[in-house]
């Protein structure tokens, strides 16, 4: 199991803006304190090559992020204060995603401390995401690797409307998005498969819909290579999430995912997306249960 990890652009932004990073600088701590995971798993990426970004985002976006010119209008709608360590920031998750996927594509299960941007679209950035991880790394395994068949499962509580929209017809990268029909984004783009949630969905009829969804998804489109966005704001306790899992629910989750990837004897690239209970220690702890199921599934 490896494990991207980025300390130096995780957890700080300009003007003292924190929210939502203060959980990527605790989390490589926890996993080390618990043993789920030791030094010799992380890895740091560097910064992404440009060119790989190009195939995904438009050369206007990259080049107004690149001289920080985005409007106030283009900045209010990222959510973050514009700056260098920013975008740097974004360059170099999206880097982590894609040597996870790489990874994966080898086989194994490969995790990131971040990345699961799903909200930018190539010509914009919206809802905490400058640049799409995923697309990015699904479009190199196709590039680089000839991958024909990847499957995106985008199992956090917001849609992921940006990889939806970049993959819409898409016939290497079938998405499936499974999230609160009232949450962010109020207009949902078109996944291959959507499946909108009502409010207040608790364990038993989430993990239902999702096993059944998943036997499907991995009987009919035989994926060679899993993107798993494992968002943790399908808590009950999250302030932007309208779903009600339990911790012990948002665990089985993740253990769906890796269990399928595992029976069908293929990798799985995990991005760590939203989270947004009130307690941080709540965050850590549906986090760390990715971990601890990969652990178990995949040793």
């Amino acid at each position: 199991m490896r494990i991207a990890n980025h300390p130096l652009y995780c957890h700080q932004l300009p003007n003292g803006h924190r929210f939502p990073m203060e959980k990527y600088a605790l989390l490589p701590q926890q996993l080390l304190y618990e043993g789920l995971a030791d030094e010799n798993d992380f890895f740091q990426p560097s910064l992404l090559t440009k060119t790989w970004v190009e195939a995904i985002h438009t050369k206007e976006y990259l080049d107004k992020l690149d001289s920080l010119s985005l409007s106030k209008k283009e900045e209010r709608r990222t959510g973050f204060p514009l700056s260098r360590q920013l975008v740097e920031r974004e360059y170099i998750i999206a880097s982590g995603t894609v040597q996870n996927g790489i990874d994966a594509w080898h086989g194994g299960c490969s995790l990131n401390i971040a990345g699961g941007t799903h909200h930018a679209f190539a010509s914009h950035g919206e809802g905490f995401c400058l640049l799409n991880d995923i697309a990015i790394a699904a479009n190199q395994l196709i590039e680089r690797f000839n991958a024909k068949r990847i499957a995106v499962i985008d199992l956090d509580v917001h849609q992921g409307n940006g990889t939806a929209h970049l993959f819409q017809g898409h016939e290497a990268i079938y998405t499936f998005s499974m999230h609160g029909a009232n949450n962010y984004p109020m207009h949902k783009e078109r996944s291959h498969l959507d499946i909108p949630l009502a409010d207040g969905t608790k364990d038993d009829e989430y993990l239902y819909i999702l096993e059944r969804e998943l036997d499907t998804l991995f009987q009919k489109q035989c994926p060679e290579v899993v993107f798993y966005q494992s968002g943790v704001d399908v808590l009950a306790s999250d302030k932007l999430g309208r779903l009600a899992l339990s911790m012990e629910g948002c665990k089985r989750r993740d253990s769906l995912v890796f269990e399928y990837c595992k029976q069908a004897e293929i990798g799985v690239a995990v991005s760590m997306g939203g989270g947004y209970s009130e307690r941080i220690s709540d965050i850590l702890n549906a986090h760390s249960n990715t971990f601890r199921q990969a652990r178990m599934v995949f040793g």
